[in-house]
């Protein structure tokens, strides 16, 4: 793609911007081939940016798709800021995004002196709002033409992860998506068995048929027969007519079991045959259909304990288990949360025909640290809901995640921190973490983040720190001291 040239309603923005965000420096750079940059305000007199500095910052803005805010006093930046390094410098920065929904346009980034004081939250939320109308001139005054950079795949069918237990699962599609072998995949609850499933099944020998998914939980037992199998007229009341079951219409495609755990011994000794022979007979028949169909079943149940309890067929789970698919928890990917964090907010944006949103460097860092029981399904109810919440607006901040993400409730602050709050804040996050990871036993996270017993007493003291009930009647009420309740 190629900028045509410098529009003059660009230049104008710019300076716009440096005046409404008080800045010695206003840096445009505009993602292409040629790495293009244009700068206002270069005569400042002070001390600049070093180029590659810069341009790190702007790469990892780029990347994450995240505002990164940093403010060289107090050291505040976002979490996504990774190894950017930044102690050295005197200078005030903020990076701004500009995307066109999963597309990355540029970056926009500001810049002064650190004596010229830091930039604010409620610097970035009017650069959230002000970015628009350069993100419109850009992706006007790009020549599209022949560019096919843009193209993505469909959004409903997409995996994201680039992790290294997540890279495992796409390598074990890659492995078993031309054979006929039934696939086993094991998974919690929402780390998307269904969506492997289906992948597997369109990326392999079976594509050219249909997918069809049953939820074997989700049917009363005395209805899924006749569901998987079909039935014949007068088979039973109310069987006017023959009717075909799922599995006769998923012949030449892929049949999916999801929660094959919750399905009864009755139909686990219908399954087996089905899955040696080929095949079955409909409710009522005596006539045996044979079906050429690739099954995938997937549960988050421990299957191995339910075949020693006897209520599942030993030889069914070694027949369904002959290639397993295990599916890595959210919390043991956590590389691939930010992916996923934009993936959705792409996906939704588009859905509901509304310009991309981004997360405040707050927001974000919560959202980073929640450790997702609910896994990729939590996540992708958390980004619909915070849409919503966070009506026209061009930033999800704290204040519109859930309360178990932000459970102390903080705010979007307009104001700056002075280092005493900027130090204060850091001890009460670093803490809460502390405490959380070491399930709020005090005498273990004292000592493994170096303090005294005391001396995290009193710091749980200053910073009204909340300890879970459940967890308290180990220790007495009077905090300071630390003593065991007697009796």
């Amino acid at each position: 793609m190629k900028l045509l040239r410098t529009p003059l309603s660009l230049l104008k923005v710019m300076d716009l911007i440096k005046e409404v965000i008080p800045s010695e420096r206003v840096v445009l750079h505009i993602k292409d081939g040629e790495s293009q940059t244009i700068v206002r305000g270069l005569d400042s007199g002070t001390p600049r940016l070093s180029e590659d500095l810069r341009w790190r910052v702007i790469q990892r803005v780029l990347d994450s798709q995240c505002p990164i805010i940093y403010n060289s006093q107090n050291h505040k930046h976002s979490l996504v800021e990774g190894k950017v390094s930044l102690r050295k410098n005197s200078r005030n920065m903020i990076c701004f995004p500009l995307v066109d929904q999963e597309y990355p346009l540029g970056a926009l980034c500001l810049d002064r002196h650190f004596d010229h004081g830091p930039y604010t939250d409620k610097n970035l939320s009017f650069m959230a709002e002000l970015a628009k109308p350069i993100r419109y001139i850009l992706k006007h005054s790009i020549n599209p033409v022949g560019d096919h950079s843009r193209c993505s795949p469909p959004l409903h069918t997409a995996i994201v992860g680039q992790s290294e237990s997540f890279t495992r699962v796409l390598r074990m599609i890659e492995r078993v998506k031309n054979t006929d072998v039934p696939v086993f995949i094991w998974g919690e609850s929402g780390t998307g068995k269904e969506l492997i499933a289906r992948t597997i099944h369109e990326k392999g020998l079976f594509s050219g048929g249909k997918f069809i998914a049953v939820n074997c939980g989700a049917i009363p037992d005395h209805l899924l027969e006749s569901e998987l199998f079909g039935y014949v007229k007068g088979a039973f009341t109310g069987a006017l007519r023959d009717k075909p079951g799922l599995i006769e219409e998923a012949h030449g495609g892929s049949f999916f079991l999801d929660e094959i755990g919750d399905l009864s011994l009755p139909l686990q000794s219908k399954l087996l045959r089905l899955l040696q022979e080929k095949e079955f007979r409909r409710v009522g028949d005596n006539r045996i259909r044979r079906v050429e169909v690739r099954f995938i079943s997937a549960t988050n149940k421990n299957i191995e304990r339910e075949v020693t309890r006897g209520r599942f067929r030993e030889d069914l789970y070694y027949r369904l288990k002959i290639f397993t698919v295990d599916i890595p928890p959210l919390r043991e990917r956590q590389e691939d949360i930010l992916s996923l964090l934009n993936f959705f907010v792409v996906k939704y944006c588009r859905q509901m025909r509304r310009d991309r949103v981004y997360f405040s460097p707050r927001s974000l860092e919560l959202l980073m640290n929640y450790p997702w029981p609910g896994n990729v399904r939590e996540l992708q109810n958390e980004i619909q809901r915070c849409l919503v919440i966070c009506g026209d607006g061009c930033l999800i901040k704290e204040e519109h995640l859930s309360s178990r993400i932000n459970p102390l409730r903080e705010v979007h602050s307009a104001s700056s921190y002075d280092y005493f709050r900027a130090k204060a804040d850091f001890e009460k996050r670093f803490l809460n973490q502390a405490l959380s990871r070491f399930h709020y036993n005090r005498a273990k996270t004292a000592a493994q983040i170096g303090l005294s017993r005391q001396g995290l007493f009193k710091l749980i003291k200053k910073h009204n720190i909340p300890i879970p009930k459940r967890e308290t009647g180990e220790w007495d009420t009077s905090i300071e001291t630390g003593r065991k309740k007697n009796g």
